[in-house]
């Protein structure tokens, strides 16, 4: 029986007074292109986050790869192979893209820097922008500093098998693109797991049609602090469920208010 490479059980997460996330129980497999829907603020950001270990649940368990998670990456807890892609790319300005994809080897891995350094251009290689190293996040279209994102989310400390990159996990990355810059980064995550074999399984919330067909072939529809669907791409876009039908049509009408 396979295992799953992200567990999920009876998870939950409140801010204040709102609970977003309601016992949510999931697994996530080798191979699994998982798409994650729904609503604006419902906990789909919040969701990876948890699994990222940006954030720690309120009550509840998180596993990866088996392990379970016992705080978050800011407490000290390994990144268990998981990367993470932001909306907004979560660049630093005053740093190369050389710096911004290796900040975290630079910093704390202890690895010397040619050696980081080319490590950083293995990566720029895979997502397309070989030779961008020196370059800065203003000197990048919107595209780029997105790609750039991707290459540090891949980037891993070679002495720490425990972070090979299982899989990464993608918060509206085609947000804000046009469509030829979206299609390029939405073949890019796809060939990742199905052509390079750089991820085991990933997980991407968005709201964009073409990316949700180009790059996912499981989904999942959170609302209302749960997991209220969960099938194939092909079953979602058939189906009658109310609020699948309601947000694959944009209607005003419906359960979604």
């Amino acid at each position: 029986m396979v295992e799953p490479l992200v567990e999920l059980k009876e998870v939950s997460k409140s801010f204040g007074s709102k609970k977003i996330l309601d016992n949510v129980n999931l697994k996530i497999y080798p191979g699994d292109a998982l798409g994650v829907i729904g609503p604006s603020g419902c906990g789909k950001s919040t969701f990876l986050r948890i699994i990222a270990g940006l954030l720690s649940p309120d009550t509840g368990e998180v596993y990866i790869k088996g392990q379970k998670r016992l705080g978050t990456i800011e407490e000290g807890e390994s990144s268990l192979g998981v990367g993470m892609v932001f909306q907004q790319s979560a660049l630093f300005d005053s740093l190369t893209v050389d710096e911004n994809i290796g900040f975290a080897l630079y910093r704390y891995s202890g690895l010397p820097p040619k050696e980081i350094r080319e490590l950083v251009d293995q990566k720029l290689e895979i997502v397309g922008l070989p030779g961008t190293g020196d370059l800065y996040p203003a000197e990048l279209s919107g595209g780029m500093r997105k790609r750039v994102s991707l290459a540090r989310a891949i980037l891993t400390d070679p002495n720490r098998s425990n972070d090979d990159s299982s899989i990464i996990l993608y918060d509206e990355p085609t947000a804000g693109l046009d469509p030829i810059a979206s299609t390029r980064i939405e073949n890019l995550i796809h060939d990742l797991l199905t052509v390079q074999g750089i991820c085991r399984a990933y997980a991407i919330v968005s709201h964009q049609d073409s990316t949700i067909r180009r790059t996912t072939e499981r989904i999942i529809f959170t609302y209302q602090g749960k997991i209220q669907w969960d099938g194939s791409r092909e079953e979602a876009y058939a189906s009658t469920h109310p609020l699948l039908k309601q947000f694959f049509s944009g209607s005003i009408q419906g359960p979604i208010p």
